[in-house]
Formats: C-alpha cells, sequence, structure tokens
C-alpha cells in the first residue's frame, strides 16, 4: 500500500488472488500502524542527516485529509527524503517539521517567500524561470525574456562541461562575463516593463490607494534582480543543482498516490503514510530492496540511514 499505492480494498483482494486469503482492513490498518511506530526513530535519523547535508531540495504540494485541503512537505537529497503532512503550507510548518530552522547548508527551493526567512544560504529553481520566460517570450512577445532563457540554458551547459571535464568551477573571467550580460539582460527587461504607477486620483480622491497590480514579468524580473545571487548558486557552486527537479520527482509519487487511493482519512493516516514513504524513498536511493527493509522493520531492525556508506 505504501509502496505500490495500492488502495484497501485493492490490497486485501490481491491477497486473496495470490494466497486465497483476503487481509481485513482492520488488519492493514495495524500493520501500517506497526510500521510507523517502528520507524520512529528512523525518521529522526533522516531529518538529522538533512539538517546536516550541504544541499537539500525542498518543495510542497497540496494533500487531500478528509476532503480538506493540506500540504505535503518534502526535503531530499539523493540519498535521503523526508516526508511531512500540515494543514499548513509556510513557516508554521516548516518549523514544525523541523528540518530548515537547523539547515546550515543551501536550500533548493521555487522562491516561497517563507523559505527566505530561514538563516541558511539559498538556490532557487531555474525550471521555474525557465517555464515563466518562455510564457513572457511567446505570450507576451518581450524578447529579453528569450534572451534571459538562452543565458541560464547557456551557462548550465557550460557548467556541465566544465564538471564532467574534471573542474571544480568556472573561470573567474568567464562569470564576469556572464554576471554582466544577465545585468544587460535585466536592464531591458526593466525598460521594457517600467514600475506600474500609483493608482490615478478623481475628484473626490485617489480610487484605490497604492500601486497598481504589477504584470507578471515586472514581478519576474524583481525577483532575477534581488536575487540573482540565488538564481546563479548553480554557477558559483557547482554542488548546487541547475533546478529542484530532485524534489519535484519526490512528490510526483505522492500526487499519483492520490489519484489512486483518494484522500486520506485522517491526519494520523496522513503521518504514517509519510513517515513510512520517507523510508521507502531513503532505502530505494541507496540501493536497498525495499521488500527486505519493510521486513525489517517488522523485525525490530529497520535500516538506519547511512548517506554516502
Amino acid at each position: 500500500m505504501n509502496y505500490q499505492l495500492l488502495p484497501f480494498e485493492r490490497t486485501s483482494q490481491l491477497f486473496a488472488d495470490l494466497f486465497g486469503c483476503p487481509i481485513s482492513v482492520a488488519t492493514l490498518l495495524d500493520s501500517i500502524h506497526r510500521c510507523s511506530e517502528g520507524l520512529e526513530e528512523t525518521e529522526k535519523e533522516i531529518k538529522q542527516g538533512l539538517v546536516q547535508a550541504e544541499v537539500v531540495n525542498f518543495d510542497e504540494t497540496g494533500l487531500k485529509i478528509a476532503g480538506k485541503r493540506h500540504w505535503l512537505h518534502v526535503a531530499s537529497t539523493t540519498e535521503l527524503t523526508h516526508y511531512g503532512s500540515h494543514a499548513r503550507r509556510g513557516k508554521e510548518a516548516m518549523d514544525e517539521i523541523a528540518i530548515l530552522p537547523n539547515f546550515r547548508g543551501r536550500a533548493i527551493h521555487d522562491g516561497l517567500s517563507c523559505y527566505h526567512s530561514y538563516e541558511c544560504d539559498h538556490g532557487l529553481c531555474n525550471a521555474h524561470h525557465l517555464r515563466e520566460l518562455t510564457f513572457i517570450e511567446e505570450r507576451e512577445g518581450q524578447a529579453w525574456a528569450g534572451k534571459m532563457k538562452g543565458l541560464l540554458v547557456e551557462i548550465k551547459h557550460r557548467v556541465c562541461e566544465a564538471r564532467e571535464g574534471g573542474e571544480e568551477k568556472l573561470e573567474q573571467e568567464l562569470m564576469e562575463s556572464f554576471e554582466h550580460r544577465y545585468q544587460q539582460v535585466l536592464e531591458e527587461g526593466f525598460e521594457t516593463n517600467p514600475p506600474t504607477p500609483t493608482a490615478a486620483m478623481s475628484e473626490s480622491g485617489p480610487k484605490k490607494r497604492g500601486r497598481k497590480k504589477q504584470s507578471k514579468a515586472r514581478n519576474l524580473l524583481d525577483r532575477l534582480s534581488k536575487y540573482r545571487s540565488e538564481v546563479l548558486a548553480f554557477m558559483y557552486d557547482f554542488r548546487v543543482p541547475f533546478d529542484n527537479n530532485l524534489a519535484e520527482r519526490d512528490l510526483r509519487m505522492m500526487k499519483v498516490q492520490q489519484k489512486i487511493s483518494g484522500c486520506f482519512r485522517s491526519s494520523e493516516g496522513a503521518k504514517f503514510f509519510c513517515r513510512i514513504r520517507s523510508y521507502i524513498s531513503t532505502v530505494r536511493k541507496q540501493g536497498k530492496n525495499v521488500l527486505e527493509m519493510i521486513e525489517r522493520v517488522f523485525k525490530g531492525n529497520p535500516l538506519l540511514p547511512n548517506p554516502g556508506g
């Protein structure tokens, strides 16, 4: 159920078909509860491993629990995964999950404002930027967006070539050239998208207070300018990925779970699932046999995560 994402009824039918012995929903629930309890210490070890990692990918997505919208939070490296469910999306949830408050490496994320409240280094997902730039270039006909998209991809290719060639960083002159071009494209973008004017005055006073809502292009330009170091973090440090695809891939299977099995019936059930799935994803990343590792949980000897080992 937690590995292949089968619902209760289909899991019961599977055992009936394979072994002539259907399993009741109550027995399945008891097994999930026991497995989750057996992984309590392992979950702490996974979280501690993430806190100590140099680079961690973070993301979140909507989750239905008892028909209400909750949020699924993921923290990922190539060897560790942690899932946490919470009624909130932002800082309250992240504080309770307790990875980001203690993390001092580099957090890769999509730019959600609450991430920047944590005292760690940051890196922004450029896959998101490429999608936004493509929209602005194709739908709004703004040439600067195509230039910025081409520049980011060019830097990515140069970083990949350097890494494959055994280099640890780009030449300083090359990085300065990329930084200069980045600034030139930003300036072109700001010329195309000047600040939104203050709301017009009428005889009876201002129609609305403050500025009008900014365009998507202007919002993106402000982000690319304010967080340029985070956008280009992958250029400065080869350990930093170009995008946040690792976390997005880890979330994808959880979305599949909801399509197959529907929403969770309770917050407790969602937490059980997240803890077990964190373990399953982690042991898979470390090249272990998932069924053997689950068997070890019921024998009281779950695998303790050992990144790099």
